[in-house]
């Protein structure tokens, strides 16, 4: 079979005022950038049409090294959608240059289940993180400004909070020291790094319902304390406004096609395991505005991404859920059941059927929260006929809908049974109401506990002094209302990477707590999660290049 980035050039692709065209956007609304590629105004939004739309969440399975596939899923499932004469439109995150370059080689689906032009779309796109990127900068460059021209006046923040951001995985960023060389190059002090889809300002784009409440949001983004412990705020910097222009173009969805022509809207892009890991509610919106069934989906396991698209993006949106379909692998099962990473391409059934309790522990979480679940099983060419089979008679006792999807090799057709099974269980089965796993009025420790001990299966929530004088502050400020955003591992359950499965009655330790004021939510961080990821020993960056004009490498 050829490579993700051979059958994404093999594709004629459509001129994107004509896919604009094919779900009702109008063309004078489109503004291009380039052939394939355009961004649309937020105010096509109906909010009418978004009541009546069917919104399909697609999480998945603890994530593992191998992958598990949710964007080849959910392209897949648009794909299969469409092809059974249903209006279904796609909204993804977009990628990072930094998973890009350092282990996945891309982030735009697989096979003949990708939005194109992947290339672009994988790389510098439409500017939005490097937009995202220096406004946060901005702000620190300002911040760092209005320090100097002040400490004559005696003025002086005692804590710092507000740190810089950069796209890539740098480790050695973490930690800094700025100001050094002569009394003109600033005030020395210590500062960091995290990775742009950390960056408050990547969730304030995908939390703002609109200019003017990213403005507001932008204002209220908290940088520091006084040394009579009064917090200062982008608003008392006076800079909201240039740091609004430097988002005017970012915040408005990006308008993309599958390797089939359906419309795709990827637009924001902050990660599960460090962020609330979801695409922006007006690129979700709008595709609910001109699409019968939306397909989105949310960051690594249903743990992370889906905990924080319920308890996160639907409670500020009013967005509900018809349906939720979690991606399994019998790859990620076995290794969840302990098999090694080198041994789980070869059959073993007794390690498949210990890895099902991962699983199940997702499906009684999803559930939990009101909702109606269908597995999609991935398929990889490895995968015997046995091991479908055992999953899929798995699911049947479980009471859970089960499909194979075969869009990576096969495009829509190979996700048809998928997507009939999706708008089947819509129309007899739609999920409930969503029940949310705290309530607004819970304190912060309460918010934490509940997350950490209903989703997790945690038995002992600990916190750091650090954390616990954060929380006091929370509370003096009076914001405990805000949701919590747990930044923890991908590849457990729990805090610690190494334990796979379904583990319960563990300590959780919560090191540090993060206020996000602008972005309204609160960002607990849990054991060693890093909020700058390193590189890994052979980064993808070694086997990407370009040979004849062409880009090799992307995937």
């Amino acid at each position: 079979m050829k490579s993700d980035i051979e059958i994404a050039r093999s594709i004629e692709l459509k001129k994107i005022k004509q896919v604009a065209e094919g779900i009702g956007i109008p063309r004078e609304e489109v503004e291009n950038y380039g052939r394939y590629i355009a961004k649309i105004p937020e105010q096509l939004i109906d909010e009418e049409k978004v009541k009546k739309s069917n919104l399909i969440l697609v999480t998945a399975i603890t994530a593992t090294k191998a992958g598990i596939g949710k964007t080849t899923v959910s392209i897949g499932l648009a794909l299969g959608l469409n092809k059974i004469g249903k209006n279904a439109i796609v909204a993804l995150r977009e990628p990072s240059l930094g998973p890009c370059f350092g282990m996945k080689g891309g982030a735009a689906g697989g096979g003949y289940a990708q939005v194109l032009p992947m290339d672009k779309i994988n790389l510098h796109f439409t500017g939005d993180f490097h937009a995202i990127t220096s406004a946060h900068n901005m702000i620190s460059a300002l911040l760092d400004n209005y320090l100097y021209q002040n400490q004559a006046k005696g003025f002086g923040l005692k804590e710092i909070l507000w740190r810089r951001v950069l796209d890539v995985n740098d480790r050695s960023l973490r930690s800094i020291v700025v100001g050094l060389g002569p009394k003109s190059n600033g005030i020395t002090q210590e500062s960091g790094f995290d990775i742009t889809p950390a960056s408050e300002i990547m969730a304030i784009l995908c939390l703002s319902k609109d200019v003017s409440d990213l403005r507001r949001r932008i204002e209220n983004i908290l940088l520091g304390f006084t040394y009579d412990d009064q917090p200062f705020t982008v608003k008392d910097l006076g800079v909201a406004g240039a740091i609004t222009v430097l988002l005017k173009d970012a915040i408005h969805p990006n308008l993309v096609q599958t390797t089939e022509g359906t419309a795709a809207f990827v637009h924001g892009g902050p990660f599960a395991n460090i962020a609330h890991g979801c695409n922006s509610i007006l690129a979700t919106k709008l595709a609910m505005s001109f699409g019968d069934y939306v397909i989105t989906e949310a960051g690594f396991g249903a743990d992370l991404g889906a905990e924080k698209f319920y308890n996160i993006k639907c409670r500020k949106s009013g967005l509900q859920p018809r349906l939720t379909v979690i991606v399994a692998t019998a790859q990620g099962l076995k290794m969840h059941g302990g098999v090694s990473l080198d041994r789980i391409k070869e059959p073993n059934m007794e390690g498949l059927k210990e890895g099902l309790r991962n699983l199940d522990k997702h499906v009684r979480n999803l559930r939990s929260f009101g909702q109606t679940v269908i597995v999609a099983f991935n398929k990889f060419a490895s995968d015997t006929d046995e091991e479908m089979e055992l999953l899929r008679e798995h699911c049947e006792q479980l009471g859970v809908g089960f499909a194979i999807n075969n869009a990576f090799s096969e495009g829509g057709e190979g996700a048809v049974d998928m997507a009939r099974l999706v708008v089947d269980t819509i129309e007899n089965n739609p999920s409930e109401s969503l029940r949310y796993t705290y309530k607004e009025e819970d304190s912060i420790q309460q918010k934490i506990e509940k997350v950490a001990t209903n989703i997790y299966g945690a038995s002992v929530i600990t916190y750091s002094s650090i954390a616990r004088n954060r929380i006091k502050l929370i509370e003096k400020m009076g914001i405990t209302h805000y949701p919590v955003c747990i930044a923890k591992t991908q590849y457990s359950f729990s805090a610690d990477p190494k334990i796979y499965g379904a583990v319960n009655n563990f300590e959780f330790h919560i090191k540090d707590i993060v206020i996000n004021n602008g972005a309204e939510m609160i960002v607990a961080i849990a054991g060693e999660i890093l909020r700058m990821p390193g590189l890994p020993k052979e980064p993808q960056a070694l086997h990407i290049d370009i040979v004849d004009g062409e880009i090799e490498g992307l995937s």
